[in-house]
């Protein structure tokens, strides 16, 4: 899974569909190519200090590495932006926040296909 690292990657994403958690929001773009699955992390500033910052981020690292290889699909980029809770909320509720977005957004993208 590649990482997104360029500013115009963010903004796009953020102009597509987005599933909003307890513990994170989900942005997901479709790309409209067959190449592997992007992510990328955020968290603003009002969260809080960089040390707090970097943990939420690190907690949503870690949550995509367990979860997405099974549900993230080819040609999509997906952002994970932290909220005010993901720093302490039980890690299992972060994941099955994680799942539940994701399959929000692939069935909202499914159907809107048809």
């Amino acid at each position: 899974m590649q990482r997104l690292t360029r500013r115009q990657d963010f903004l796009a994403a953020a102009r597509a569909a987005s599933q909003a958690m307890p513990g994170l929001v989900v942005q997901m773009r479709a790309r409209g190519d067959d190449e592997a699955a992007r992510i990328g992390f955020t968290c603003t500033r009002k969260l809080g200090n960089a040390v707090t910052r970097n943990r939420i981020k690190r907690r949503l690292r870690e949550a995509a590495r367990l979860t997405l290889p099974g549900l993230a699909r080819a040609g999509h980029d997906y952002v994970l932006i932290g909220r005010m809770t993901s720093g302490q909320r039980p890690f299992s509720a972060l994941q099955q926040d994680l799942v539940i977005a994701l399959q929000r957004l692939h069935h909202t993208q499914a159907a809107t296909r048809t």
